[in-house]
């Protein structure tokens, strides 16, 4: 075999093998949830994927797109409130490619663009609310966000599903104030229920007192009660000391009487 015969040889592996390798780098494998979106000669040729697709290499190339449910967590600085309280917004959004063609032809970076426009509108959506209404109804503030979100990314192809927001962060000042409102917010509250207890217990002495002054055996059952429950408390020494001597004695006080009436009658002149 002449040397020329060997070089062309080598020559037409090389070539076979450089036509195989340029073959190969047109073949592209794309997950399930991802496309392609096909750009020949810079001009959109259409989507492909998932699986094994083909380009053709040099005058193709592609831009894959992810359609899963993508979050991206944003923050809000110093946005203000309806009635002009300023507050930090840390918030999450939820949103989806349901266009890929839109969303790469359209705008630049459909991630960044979502983003820029969900900051701008929790501003919004936020001055429209009192201080009290963003921190008490988050669900309805991010239920507006997410309409008003997601009409301005449906001309990129983005669907905006959800966006909830974390945590509403005020200056510390304002939270010192707010500390201060509900510890004195408590101490009316335990102070009204103080006052409502005494009136009640009140109405109910009331109408023990109206039993027992019908009923005066009722009373003094219930002072020997009040007597047997000290005593049974054992802190200290019960002394009992009657009032009445006599009636706390065994003679009544008509046998009283009768004592001394009788004593009476001896000391006559006339005995």
């Amino acid at each position: 075999m002449s040397s020329v015969g060997l070089a062309e040889e080598v020559l037409l592996a090389f070539l076979v093998l450089v036509v195989i390798i340029i073959f190969l780098s047109g073949l592209h494998i794309l997950k399930e949830w991802e496309r392609a979106i096909v750009l020949t000669l810079g001009r959109f040729a259409g989507i492909k994927g998932p699986g094994i697709i083909f380009v053709m290499p040099i005058v193709s190339r592609i831009q894959k797109v992810s359609t899963r449910i993508q979050a991206v967590a944003f923050k809000t600085e110093a946005s203000f409130t309806q009635d002009n309280v300023p507050v930090n917004i840390d918030a999450i959004m939820y949103f989806q490619i349901v266009d890929p063609k839109k969303a790469v032809l359209n705008i630049e970076n459909y991630i960044t663009g979502t983003n820029l426009s969900a900051q701008t509108t929790i501003r919004e959506v936020v001055g429209t609310y009192t201080f009290d209404e963003v921190l008490s109804e988050r669900e309805k503030i991010g239920g507006a966000a997410r309409e008003i979100i997601d009409e301005k990314t449906e001309h990129w192809g983005v669907k905006v599903s959800s966006v909830e927001i974390r945590d509403v962060q005020v200056p510390q000042s304002l939270q010192e104030a707010m500390s201060r409102q509900a510890s004195a917010e408590r101490e009316r509250r335990s102070r009204v229920t103080l006052a409502l207890a005494e009136v009640e217990a009140a109405q109910k002495m009331v109408e023990a007192s109206n039993q027992y002054a019908s009923n005066p055996i009722a009373f003094q059952l219930r002072w020997m009660n009040i007597l047997y429950e000290i005593g049974l408390e054992g802190k200290g020494t019960l002394m009992m000391i009657p009032i009445d001597a006599m009636q706390a004695g065994s003679f009544s006080p008509l046998s009283a009487l009768g004592l001394k009436g009788a004593a009476q009658g001896n000391d006559s002149p006339n005995k």
